[in-house]
């Protein structure tokens, strides 16, 4: 049985409700709740390990909470080492905070002739950063883990329960394709269990 410290992720969790029951606009909930987000990643000892494990083959998405109305989810991303992702969308709004390691995020664009390609300069997230997505301000991207010899964490947070969110990927060859992430666990930390603290000498 773990005996991770889950205070920061409970913490967390409530802030982040409490600044959605306020009904902030899209530009207030990046900037508000990327301050909330880098408070969570600037310490590294909350996340159980079972939540953390990377695999051999893929990079996981450990669901860490989701709201009970799906205004928004908590992710842990594990990156095993040279691990990436395709080109890929969101349809929400998301922010991504760097916890262990370094991931390397590179935005693309719709191209005329339904290609996507690269736009601009990447983005390289160090432990403690936040970078913001959204259909808004760009929400295309490739990311990989910057190492080839070390797993890389980051913690997500979503507009939505984003692994039962309908997305795309973009093929090299053009055009887009649907997916469904889902999740890589079934079960949650249960960080509302706060009865160890009544039971302290």
């Amino acid at each position: 049985m773990s005996t991770t410290d889950l205070t920061p992720l409970r913490d967390f969790v409530m802030a982040f409700g409490n600044l959605l029951n306020g009904q902030p606009d899209e530009p207030q909930i990046l900037e508000q709740g990327a301050q909330l987000l880098r408070g969570l990643v600037a310490v590294d000892h909350w996340l159980p390990a079972q939540y953390a494990r990377p695999d051999p083959k893929h990079y996981q998405q450990y669901l860490l909470h989701a709201d009970s109305t799906q205004r928004f989810s908590v992710v842990s991303f594990v990156w095993g080492p040279g691990q990436a992702t395709p080109v890929h969308d969101h349809t929400v709004w998301g922010l991504i905070g760097m916890l262990r390691g370094a991931e390397y995020s590179q935005p693309w664009r719709l191209h005329a002739d339904g290609r996507c390609v690269p736009d601009g300069e990447g983005v390289r997230l160090e432990p403690g950063q936040v970078e913001a997505v959204s259909p808004r301000i760009g929400d295309v991207h490739r990311v990989h883990n910057l190492f080839e010899d070390r797993v890389s964490i980051s913690i997500h947070v979503y507009g939505a329960n984003i692994g039962a969110v309908q997305r795309h990927t973009y093929p090299p060859q053009g055009g887009r394709k649907l997916f469904v992430s889902g999740y890589s666990n079934t079960t949650l930390p249960n960080f509302w269990d706060q009865s160890a603290e009544f039971r302290k000498p």
